[in-house]
């Protein structure tokens, strides 16, 4: 199979032109010290891309950016930022312009969830709808929309929100976390209309995923689910970034559309 650089596939190139290259691209990893945004950053930096990944200060950082130059080096660039923090966002934008000088692909990562019965609807309090609303759904809009010249300057720009199945199945750790997600897919689809043709806007939507990410869930958890999934596993961090990867390197003319990547869970 023939590699070919950075540019877009025109009509009269063959099929055997992908995968796609990101020699010359600037990915920037919003929430990357995760399992899944560490995946990712990794799997763009092998497809040939400089990658920016961003961390926020809380009690567990060091240990997440120590995971992150465990897994990648010295080889991507880490900065601090904070999705619910707007001015925080606007700073990073003018760090990456000055250093950088383009943005090309930007991933949403950025997330947060507290484990919730669906039927305890005393103890998913305001504060908690509002925090998950702010970091989840209004987080990931605030960082498109900061980065937007950018990625509108690129020419080929792209986006990729880190979704859920929660967000069509209505199953997940608490009902506002389904809400968040099922608001990421609407504004996908949205902003794919009103960002074209100099963006394209993609969601990833995992099922279950062997992370710390949501509190309580350990391997216990994860066989038990394991044996309602039909691929008889639960998804690896690589198994979501490898979706997020693609849509940079091989889905190169889709937009406004939610990658699925549940092993068949939502079946």
């Amino acid at each position: 199979m023939t590699i070919q650089d950075n540019t877009t596939r025109q009509p009269d190139q063959p099929a055997s032109a992908f995968p796609r290259r990101l020699d010359g691209k600037v990915a920037l990893v919003v929430g990357g010290t995760g399992a899944i945004g560490t995946a990712t950053a990794r799997l763009l930096r092998d497809a040939g891309a400089t990658v920016i990944v961003t961390y926020r200060e809380h009690d567990r950082i060091e240990a997440e950016l120590k995971r992150l130059a465990d897994a990648l080096g010295d080889e991507v660039t880490t900065l601090p930022a904070d999705v619910a923090d707007t001015p925080s966002l606007i700073a990073l934008r003018d760090t990456i312009e000055r250093d950088f000088g383009r943005l090309d692909i930007l991933v949403n990562s950025a997330g947060y969830t507290v484990p919730i019965k669906h039927s305890d609807l005393d103890a998913l309090t305001d504060d908690l709808i509002d925090r998950m609303f702010e970091v989840n759904w209004r987080g990931q809009f605030a960082t498109i929309r900061t980065f937007a010249p950018m990625l509108k300057a690129s020419g080929d720009g792209l986006v990729v929100s880190l979704s859920s199945i929660a967000g069509a199945t209505g199953v997940g750790s608490s009902i506002a976390y389904c809400a968040t997600k099922a608001g990421i897919d609407v504004m996908t689809k949205s902003l794919a209309r009103s960002l074209a043709p100099e963006i394209r806007v993609l969601a990833v939507a995992p099922g279950v995923v062997d992370t710390e990410f949501v509190a309580g869930r350990g391997a216990d958890f994860n066989a038990k689910v394991s044996q309602t999934i039909p691929v008889g596993r639960v998804a690896s961090a690589e198994d979501v970034a490898a979706a997020i990867a693609a849509c940079a390197t091989m889905l190169t003319y889709s937009t406004g559309h939610n990658i699925v990547v549940d092993g068949g869970r939502g079946l």
